[in-house]
């Protein structure tokens, strides 16, 4: 089964699949706000992750209804300074609870190094506590309107399966004749999130699920999966095991080094990137230090600055930035818009994504944005700096 579905249409699908997933008109995006959601159950997946489930109270359906692949950001305060991060959906909305939502939601949290909130949530976050978790959000969802015979692909490093395991099941489930193929490398078995959650899947679709587990550090019975994935054993994998002429649509996800790897391998093989989706947990840049958020910026009266006006929930607000500031459109919208959303601040997550209605900016990463996005005049505010005197942006569009 073939697809020559355009990015544009690619992106008209999405979005029309999220207006319906909430509710809402087709082709509407959902504005994003933080709702404080009760801990339901904390589990223990491997020494390093955790799940955490949320219970959704009923007024709050509509809210958190989801597709697979979406994330949520989650947000509290530790040591007096607000944190936030966000976390990828890892159950199919149907095991939610069914009906007209989802009755509860689970992120799951893998321990990074030096990590502030995962460290905490590891040790600290029991059942019953509350946390700010922002509605769903993401574009790292299935554009095929149609999944009957389809073929879909994944890439999983880490906890890189996490919204690869709602989409797998999501997939399965919604078609008798879907087929799903999914890669998942670590370095030995008990670092494998999920282990259990898709071995049933494996047996629920015996013939429908193809599952390979690559350990870079231990010995597997084929010497295919064992090893670090390069791109020698990445290019042997794909001819032998994922066969790219059947595969309709691909996901990516993991740290940056993985997920380029895959990128550049598919492009150089054939594969159209109009059907690949790809999601970072990491940017790869060692020690990089997130974009402060909200800093205090004092503007003088006899220096130049540049104009934003930011738009958000039908009010619009301006503020000056000061030229010499260099400070992003989210740092300056978050003195007059304290709620202007975000959870990263990295270029990842795409939390913070408006649309450039007027003026001009320079963008200095952008992990998020599809290329017809930005066609579109999006762009990450977190990311963004005002190159013209005026810059309008709005969160509504």
């Amino acid at each position: 089964m073939g697809s020559d579905t355009s990015a544009t249409e690619n992106a008209r699908i999405a979005e029309s699949l999220l207006g319906s997933a909430v509710g809402g008109p087709r082709g509407t995006r959902r504005r994003t706000r933080f709702h404080t959601l009760r801990v339901a159950a904390v589990r223990r997946l491997t020494d390093a992750s955790i799940e955490v489930t949320f219970t959704v109270p009923e007024k709050l359906r509509d809210e958190f209804g989801y597709l697979a692949g979406q994330h949520v950001a989650v947000r509290t305060v530790l040591d007096g300074h607000e944190v936030r991060r966000s976390y990828s959906l890892c159950r199919a909305e149907d095991a939610g609870g069914g009906g007209d939502g989802p009755r509860t939601i689970s992120v799951a949290i893998k321990r990074d190094q030096g990590g502030r909130f995962s460290t905490w949530a590891q040790t600290e976050l029991r059942p019953g506590d509350r946390l700010d978790v922002m509605s769903p959000q993401g574009t790292f969802t299935s554009t095929l309107a149609d999944l009957d015979g389809a073929h879909v692909a994944g890439i999983a490093a880490g906890s890189g399966i996490t919204p690869l395991m709602a989409l797998a099941a999501t997939v399965l489930a919604r078609s008798a004749t879907s087929r799903f193929t999914l890669v998942y490398t670590n370095r030995s078995t008990t670092d494998v999130m999920f282990l259990e959650e898709l071995a049933d899947l494996k047996d629920r679709y015996p013939s429908r699920l193809a599952l390979h587990h690559v350990l870079s550090r231990e010995q597997r019975a084929a010497p295919l999966l064992s090893g670090r994935i390069d791109e020698d054993r990445l290019r042997r994998i794909l001819d032998s095991l994922v066969l790219p002429d059947t595969v309709d649509e691909w996901f990516l996800c993991g740290p940056f080094a993985l997920v380029q790897l895959c990128r550049d391998t598919l492009d150089d093989i054939g594969v159209d990137p109009a059907h690949v989706r790809y999601e970072l947990f990491t940017t790869g840049e060692a020690g990089r230090v997130e974009a402060p958020s909200g800093r205090a910026v004092q503007v003088r009266a006899d220096e130049p600055v540049h104009h934003v006006e930011v738009t958000l929930d039908g009010q619009s607000s301006t503020v000056e930035s000061p030229v010499s500031a260099h400070e992003s459109i989210l740092n300056a919208a978050l003195r007059v818009r304290p709620d202007a959303p975000f959870a990263c601040a990295g270029g990842v997550c795409g939390t913070c994504r408006a649309r450039l209605v007027e003026g001009s900016v320079t963008m200095t990463e952008n992990y998020a944005l599809e290329p017809d996005e930005l066609e579109r005049g999006y762009i990450l505010t977190c990311q963004s700096h005002p190159t013209t005197d005026r810059v309008v942006v709005d969160y509504d569009v």
